[in-house]
């Protein structure tokens, strides 16, 4: 199992005999809590009892003589004997008071802190309830103490007495109130927040009625200016009906939807703003792309709407067009820095709990504040394009809808009764012709809706941010494993993915068209939510160039095999070898599933966490590993099936263990994406090809040889594609994000894959077992260790010398060809053969001989 370098710490007796284990045991630390949980009822029963019975031990306890304490004469009368008697002596008369029953109250919660029934900050409660203590005494003794007079203790005890005749002394009454007064709310305010906002609204009672009477008076306004803009609609219909239309349909009227209006204008006055209606709204265009007669009067557009759904319009009928800007849900720009909440009994964030996850404020901002250029005169333009050329070939439509993107517009057209959808499927390249623009694409019909969607590129196009994907709601509040933000849809949706869910991904393109840009957003989008205990990266990069600025975090989320110099593998002939250790990591995590009874790499770690599974056997959470590969055709060219079977095994196999592969490749041919690969990677991401023949070998249907480049690309996961424009982050927003990183604590050194098995089933280790030259340093410490504890594994040796998972599967190895410890048994621990160090000095010795 893999596993990561330390500094040898050397064994002792404490820990061959295991008191250091015994200590931290789960076992200690609920005994501990019961023990204390017990002494703190019998405290609670004591206190109590010596409210009544106080009067008569407190004359015994003031003059004691020797050996009263034993209580042999039953003199005390304390329910809980003599040494109840003494404990709340000692507590509530000569010290708090009444205030001393904090005391045991503090202590059911430090109990129940150790059985880990729940977990609560000792810290702050601890503070908390002294402060309270000491409060409490001075405040009894100085506001209780003058009606109590039949009690034989303070009610404050002796020190809230002293307390308040030494602070009278020095500021007086007046400043005792003062000290009780603050204290009081500073402590309330420290365990909550909601005390400022009550004592504000006991300091200003008329608050709350000011706020309600103005949202009173802004709502009769409000109500007042809709009836006003009624009628003045009213006015305007009456008043449209005697004006000629003398354009005769060239000139195009457009008038904000009024049911939008008035929704924006009721939602401005609530928040008591006067904003003005933005481009997200709804626009109806009408009388476009058909000409009319002069005499034809111009009906609003909310009518136009109304109509149009009501019936069909006839043949030269009215057709409308809508325009639509997708909203953009943004967060309040704070990156979350918790990827979930932790409420288990281990933190799987440990021991790195001071790690910080990268901000926002790293990422350049975007210049249009996430929202997509809209050019309505363009929207007009193509409009009546299209509408001219379905009406040249005897197509009639009934409505038009305009939804403007990042990169591309798409119309969806509502064609009339009896339209054949193959007539409109075949007019792609003569309204592309009419349009003068490149990459139209027909969608006919669109899945889900009863609408053709034309997709039209955009003369100017909108750059998508990453700031503005992580910014996202979707983004910061999504429950993916592991979220893969690559960009926004047409209607300007930030548009995710699980990579647990996919479970592989394939992203093909041509030269220049995304496919680094894009493999670096996935990569930032993982970074951005994960903690370098929870994701490993394996990065293959061919070329050299396109991984090396991710060099600095190689300690925190970067794996790599054993011997090799640079986590970032840019040598060809290393990749088949890591490879070959991941398969073998796969089968060694398939075993500690099998042991443990989970189906999966999330249902294990839950076990793990929640204390289900015994470390002794080997058992740890597990991260989960993306591999990725930025140029795969050059790895097919150099090593053929070599490194095809072992990615096509991890393909397989490996998702239920949690490790996934990301393959770009620049040449869609078939004899790189070969049909083994397309049958194990389901995810798809296709950016713009030169043919329809490389767009069918990566998402088995055209489509990609339509895109416009630049980021444009398809996602296919299913049945449909979906088009995105990928998100763009540059290369001087990844350094700062990776300086920022390589500054947080973390792994001192990349996580170690295993020894991959070579061809011949062996486990790489070379020599003899006699030979004392491949003898490891530590074969004598970990004989007399696996002998003393009477257990072997590779695990405990590691935990132990705190050394590799390599170098703990030699020793093991070693100590098997010895004959100290038998063959493996799965995942249980080795049988020891040993049972005394006097032989194990014999084979020493034979050893040193040979």
């Amino acid at each position: 199992m893999a596993k990561k370098k330390a500094e040898r710490k050397p064994a002792n007796v404490k820990e061959a005999l295991g008191f250091s284990s015994f200590l931290k045991s789960e076992r200690t630390d609920f005994l501990l809590g019961l023990l204390i949980i017990l002494f703190a009822i019998y405290l609670f029963v004591a206190m109590s009892s010596y409210l009544t019975t106080g009067a008569a031990d407190q004359s015994i306890l003031e003059s004691m003589r020797p050996g009263e304490w034993l209580n042999t004469d039953r003199i005390f009368m304390n329910y809980c004997s003599s040494l109840g008697a003494m404990i709340s002596y000692f507590f509530i008369t000569k010290n708090f008071g009444f205030a001393a029953f904090l005391i045991p109250t503090f202590l059911v919660i430090a109990g129940v802190r150790l059985m880990r029934i729940c977990m609560a900050n000792m810290w702050k409660w601890f503070f908390g309830m002294a402060i309270a203590m000491y409060w409490l005494s001075i405040f009894l003794a100085k506001v209780v103490a003058p009606f109590t007079g039949e009690l034989v203790f303070n009610p404050g005890g002796r020190h809230g007495a002293l307390s308040v005749q030494y602070i009278e002394n020095v500021i007086g009454p007046p400043g005792l109130a003062a000290i009780l007064f603050f204290t009081a709310i500073a402590l309330l305010t420290f365990i909550s927040t909601q005390t400022i906002t009550c004592f504000r609204r006991v300091l200003n009672p008329l608050a709350k009625g000011t706020a309600n009477a103005g949202r009173a008076v802004s709502s009769a306004v409000s109500s007042i200016v809709e009836k006003t803009d009624a009628d003045d609609e009213d006015d305007t219909d009456e008043e449209g009906t005697d004006q000629e239309n003398t354009d005769n349909g060239s000139n195009l009227k457009h008038d904000a939807d009024v049911k939008t209006a008035a929704s924006n204008k009721k939602d401005a006055d609530n928040k008591g703003k006067d904003d003005e209606i933005e481009l997200t709204s709804v626009i109806d265009l009408t009388d476009m792309g058909n000409p009319k007669p002069e005499d034809k009067p111009a009906k609003p557009a909310a009518k136009t709407a109304d109509n149009t759904k009501g019936k069909e319009n006839p043949a030269g009928a009215d057709s409308q067009l809508t325009v639509e800007v997708g909203k953009e849900d943004k967060a309040n720009g704070n990156i979350s820095t918790q990827p979930h909440d932790i409420d288990t009994p281990i933190n799987p964030l440990e021991p790195f709990t001071r790690y910080r996850y990268p901000g926002l404020d790293l990422l350049n901002k975007d210049s249009n504040d996430g929202k997509p250029y809209v050019d309505m005169e363009e929207v007009k333009a193509h409009n009546e394009e299209i509408v001219k050329v379905l009406k040249s070939f005897g197509i009639d439509i009934r409505e038009i809808k305009a939804t403007v993107g990042p990169t591309i517009t798409l119309y969806e057209i509502t064609p009339a009764e009896g339209i054949r959808i193959t007539k409109i499927r075949n007019l792609e390249d003569d309204i592309a012709l009419r349009l003068s623009a490149l990459g139209v694409r027909i969608i006919a019909p669109i899945p889900g809706k009863g609408t053709i969607g034309i997709e039209v590129p955009n003369k100017k196009r909108h750059n998508v941010s990453m700031e503005s994907i992580l910014n996202s709601r979707k983004f910061q509040e999504t429950k993916f494993d592991l979220p893969i933000a690559l960009g926004k849809t047409i209607t300007n949706e930030v548009f995710m993915a699980d990579l647990t869910k996919i479970p592989h991904l394939l992203v093909a393109g041509a030269t220049g068209q995304g496919k680094s840009v894009g493999l670096n957003v996935i990569i930032t989008s993982l970074l951005y939510k994960k903690h370098p205990n929870e994701l490993k990266l394996v990065l293959i990069d061919p070329k050299k160039v396109e991984f090396s600025v991710y060099a600095p975090i190689a300690d925190h989320f970067m794996a790599q095999v054993d011997d090799d110099d640079e986590p970032i593998i840019t040598d060809v002939t290393k990749v088949v070898r890591t490879l070959k250790s991941l398969c073998t990591l796969m089968d060694h995590r398939y075993d500690l599933l099998k042991l443990a009874g989970a189906r999966n790499l999330k249902e294990y770690n839950d076990k793990y966490l929640r204390h289900k599974l015994n470390p002794e056997l080997g058992h740890e959470f597990m991260p989960y590993i993306v591999v990725i590969i930025d140029e795969f055709g050059d790895l097919i060219m150099t090593a053929g099936k070599e490194v095809e079977m072992p990615i096509a095994r991890i393909a397989q196999l490996a998702r239920a263990v949690g490790i996934h592969m990301i393959i770009a490749t620049q040449r869609p041919t078939t004899s790189i994406i070969t049909g083994n690969i397309k049958a194990n990677f389901p995810g798809r991401i296709a950016f713009k090809v030169s043919s329809m023949m490389d767009s069918r070998i990566i998402l088995d249907r055209p489509g990609a040889n339509q895109l416009i480049g630049m980021g444009d690309m398809l996602y296919l996961n299913g049945n449909e594609p979906t088009r995105v424009q990928c998100a763009f982050i540059n290369t001087p927003e990844i350094v700062q994000i990776n300086e920022y990183i390589a500054k947080q604590s973390g792994p001192t050194c990349p996580m170690q894959l295993p020894e991959p098995k070579n061809d011949e089933g062996g486990d790489g280790t070379s020599g003899s077992s006699g030979d004392i030259g491949a003898i490891d340093p530590l074969f004598e410490e970990a004989a007399r260790s696996v002998i003393v504890s009477q257990q072997g594994s590779t695990s405990m040796i590691q935990r132990r010398f705190s050394i590799g998972y390599n170098r703990a599967g030699r020793l093991m190895d070693q100590l098997e060809k010895a004959g100290i410890v038998g063959a493996a048994h799965g995942g249980k621990p080795r049988d020891v053969l040993i049972a005394d160090e006097s032989q194990l000095d014999n084979i020493i010795g034979q050893l040193k001989r040979m």
